[in-house]
């Protein structure tokens, strides 16, 4: 599992089209996420170190979002082949062990994950109401750690979103295990 870091984000750029369906077979596309506010989409998997540390957090994002009217996107991408953790049965599974309180998509051609240019699990991505990338940053300030955490950047930039306010350009970049891509 390399450590990796995704490329300084491109603010300003149109939210891609997708087509996917949920770990639970019903199929979703951007325009079912679109209601004139922020939409927070975040690239995961079961087995990477990284998102298992920010994990619980994650869910208490979606949650807190969720009474906001946000939406929150989990998409796993990596190829399963590499790991049976990420295969669609285990995915699902993890969903509902965890109860989790957002909706989670699977990439099995990783077609949204070369549209978003996601690089790594967990790689994070904050759209605005109208559809244009104004975060690419880390969860927080404490990956590993939740008992040092001070500050929840990607809560943070959302808020500042949902005040018609623009998160500061100046945002640290995620990092995690690399995405895991089909060979060709």
């Amino acid at each position: 599992m390399a450590l990796t870091f995704p490329p300084q984000a491109e603010l300003g750029t149109k939210l891609p089209p997708f087509s996917l369906l949920s770990v639970f077979g019903e199929k979703y596309s951007q325009a079912d996420f679109q209601n004139q506010k922020p939409l927070v989409i975040m690239f995961i998997c079961n087995h990477c170190p990284y998102v298992k540390a920010v994990e619980d957090r994650l869910i208490d994002l979606a949650c807190d979002l969720k009474k906001q009217d946000i939406h929150v996107i989990g998409i796993c991408s990596n190829d399963s082949t590499s790991n049976s953790q990420d295969s669609l049965e285990n995915l699902k599974n993890r969903a509902v062990e965890k109860n989790y309180s957002f909706t989670y998509l699977h990439d099995p051609d990783q077609s949204a994950a070369r549209a978003f240019g996601a690089v790594c699990t967990p790689d994070f991505f904050v759209y605005d109401s109208v559809g244009l990338l104004q975060y690419r940053g880390r969860l927080d300030d404490s990956w590993k750690d939740a008992a040092k955490l001070q500050k929840r950047e990607l809560f943070e930039a959302v808020q500042l979103l949902l005040k018609n306010e623009t998160p500061s350009s100046n945002q640290h970049p995620s990092m995690g295990c690399n995405l895991k891509w089909k060979r060709s």
